[in-house]
């Protein structure tokens, strides 16, 4: 399955991703995607949780197409996006993991840690993660044993 691209495209950050979140949000625009910005605006000390969980839960809820998230190292992020039953956030550091996440996993939040890779990378890891579909088959039973019940 693709993302609905109609949708917004939801967007968070703590402290140390406002630099990437301000660009990525730019230039998603710029391709004439709307993006809800639900992350800090300064590089003033924060608790990611505070944006995280506002991030997934407008993907969880279907008010958004899919999230992107970053934080310093992207851990926190992802595991704060993971809390919620209906995200499958994914911490990505490669183009390879970017497309692995939504084949295999259906992963509708991609966490990237703005500490540890370039922002042009990142740009072409969510380019590749927005364009990628779910490729269903044998992934679809595996996702689906996610979510506790």
């Amino acid at each position: 399955m693709s993302f609905d691209l109609s949708l917004p495209i939801a967007i968070g950050n703590d402290h140390a991703g406002v630099e990437y979140k301000m660009a990525v949000k730019q230039w998603l625009q710029h391709k004439g995607f709307v993006v809800n910005d639900y992350g800090a605006m300064t590089t003033d000390s924060v608790d990611y949780p505070d944006f995280a969980h506002p991030t997934a839960a407008s993907v969880e809820n279907g008010v958004c197409a899919f999230g992107i998230l970053f934080c310093g190292s992207a851990n926190g992020v992802a595991i704060t996006a993971n809390k919620h039953q209906g995200i499958r956030a994914g911490l990505c550091w490669d183009n390879e993991v970017a497309k692995l996440i939504r084949l295999h996993n259906d992963a509708n939040v991609i966490c990237i840690p703005a500490r540890f890779v370039a922002l042009p990378y990142a740009l072409q890891m969510i380019e590749t993660f927005m364009n990628t579909a779910f490729e269903g088959g044998r992934h679809a039973n595996r996702v689906g044993k996610i979510a506790c019940q």
